[in-house]
């Protein structure tokens, strides 16, 4: 049965909690591009999503 939530985000990294609206989903903060790379990662592999950069500073981890 498709429930419709196919794609949706799980997760969202950053270190700037100012590029971030709204609200929804868990927000992580990272202190330099290494950290929000490897939490990034790691949440990717954890939760069983894949990893978009916005390259604006944000990184989203969505399920497909």
């Amino acid at each position: 049965m498709d429930n419709g939530l196919r794609d949706f985000i799980l997760a969202i990294v950053t270190m700037d909690y100012s590029l971030v609206q709204g609200g929804g989903c868990p927000v992580f903060l990272a202190e330099n591009a290494t950290q929000q790379n490897k939490i990034s990662m790691l949440l990717a592999r954890i939760l069983g999503g894949i990893v978009h950069d916005l390259e604006n500073g944000v990184y989203l981890i969505v399920k497909h």
